[in-house]
């Protein structure tokens, strides 16, 4: 008579990975506690022995906890609040709770993504912006957690994207239609989140590219990188509207920094759109409520077109993966 083969135990990952019980569970209950190499040996241990922890663990993966989890940085600032609402909406309807996972490090972000597939304490998980690595998208796929990306693709897990680059094109060429010759930038080019994905880059890029195609030039000058805060900000704005000839449009990445640009500006007595142009990126709430001419990438609609993939593919896991590109649109408002 055959006999069955053992499945492994924490002790095993505790042998592999050469350290003790209490570390192990710290990894798998609290990551954020333990520092990324003791990390990486647990979990290559766990994926080596193909460990699934505890007994109740087990059991919770045969049945749903009607709980999704979304994982995201800067869960406060306007945009990701939009997108929130979007998935809390659908969620609320399919009577699912929803669970924010911050990420604010990338072992924070480590740390969720190796240990949520495992603990099974969630029904499956929505990712915005955050860039996932192949082994990573493979821990979730194998371990049967249903994901949704939003703001980054992987061809391996479903994804909601949008094309910034074509976003920093609509904006120059609507500009340029408009007549304006001298123009500006203002963003977060090069954020040090090395966790985070950042748009801002082909944002620029798409903006200068259609300047140049017409003719005109968008040097280093006219180019300002700055952090989201209102401080950063103000003073990007008061160092290009104070230049020699001071721009007579400014593209903000974000609607956040457009409305510091707005702020700058009526200080200094520069009327807009009169004697200057404002071009948000975004089109939260507060864009419509000071008439901010901004580009509209439907932030309520991604998180609920999220919700909705994932609880189709928690219904039916057969379901062919979705990788959708949203529009974006430029709209029209008063700073233009």
């Amino acid at each position: 008579m055959s006999s069955r083969k053992k499945s492994p135990t924490i002790y095993d990952v505790a042998k592999l990975s050469g350290v003790s019980i209490s570390t192990i569970s710290r990894v798998l209950n609290s990551p954020d506690m333990v520092n990324s190499e003791t990390h990486r040996r647990v979990m290559d241990a766990i994926d080596r022995l193909g460990f699934v922890p505890k007994a109740e663990a087990r059991a919770r993966a045969l049945q749903n906890t009607d709980r999704i989890g979304v994982l995201t940085p800067f869960f406060t600032a306007p945009s990701f609040v939009q997108r929130l609402r979007g998935v809390a909406s659908a969620l609320s309807k399919a009577n699912y709770e929803l669970v924010i996972y911050p990420v604010d490090s990338m072992d924070h972000l480590q740390g969720y993504i190796s240990s949520i597939p495992l603990m099974k304490n969630i029904d499956g998980l929505i990712i915005m912006s955050l860039s996932l690595g192949d082994q990573d998208a493979e821990r979730l796929s194998n371990n049967g957690m249903e994901t949704v990306l939003i703001e980054y693709s992987h061809s391996q897990l479903n994804s909601i994207v949008i094309d910034d680059q074509r976003g920093g094109r609509l904006v120059a060429e609507y500009l340029i239609n408009k007549g304006h010759k001298t123009l500006a930038f203002l963003g977060d080019i090069e954020p040090p989140e090395k966790f985070a994905i950042h748009p801002v880059k082909s944002r620029l890029t798409g903006y200068s590219q259609v300047i140049h195609e017409a003719g005109l030039s968008l040097s280093k000058t006219y180019i300002r990188s700055c952090p989201y805060t209102k401080k950063e900000s103000r003073q990007a704005a008061f160092e290009l509207l104070s230049l020699p000839t001071p721009p007579t449009a400014i593209f903000a990445a974000s609607d956040i920094q457009a409305l510091s640009v707005m702020k700058v500006a009526r200080q200094l007595n520069i009327k807009i759109p009169d004697d200057l142009a404002i071009v948000g990126f975004d089109d939260i709430d507060v864009a419509e409520h000071v008439d901010l001419t901004t580009i509209c990438q439907y932030l309520d609609e991604s998180g609920r077109l999220a919700a909705e993939i994932l609880l189709s593919r928690i219904g039916e896991s057969s379901r062919p993966l979705q990788h959708i590109n949203l529009p974006l649109k430029l709209i029209e408002r008063l700073t233009t």
